[in-house]
């Protein structure tokens, strides 16, 4: 059973920043990918940010230059720093593992930042 915890979410002041941290039981390795995602109040879940296996990395436009994903492959954790963090940026924030035949969700971490 994979399993995927995140942590870091808080309370922030608009242009503060954050980093989530994603800990994956199992080798990261093993994913075609690993991604952010987040889904605010009323809205659908959005693609932020994702790392393929060999290191290529993909930002949604509203995130390109603030916000940065890498991993530690020793530590098996992905980590997301997001910076100059805007009020938009509010939401739940969910780490996701893909693999070929299904992709595994962590239960997500709150971000909220005020204006």
């Amino acid at each position: 059973q994979v399993q995927l915890v995140e942590s870091g979410g808080g309370l922030v002041q608009a242009g503060g920043s954050l980093r989530l941290s994603c800990a994956v039981s199992g080798s990261i390795f093993s994913f075609t990918a690993m991604a952010w995602y987040r889904q605010a109040p009323g809205k659908q879940r959005e693609l932020v940010a994702s790392i393929g296996s060999g290191g290529s990395t993909i930002y949604a436009d509203s995130v390109k230059g603030r916000f940065t994903i890498s991993r530690d492959g020793a530590k098996n954790t992905v980590f997301l720093l997001m910076d100059s963090l805007k009020p938009e940026d509010t939401a739940v924030y969910y780490c996701n593992a893909r693999a070929p035949i299904r992709g595994y969700w962590g239960q997500g971490t709150q971000v909220t930042v005020s204006s």
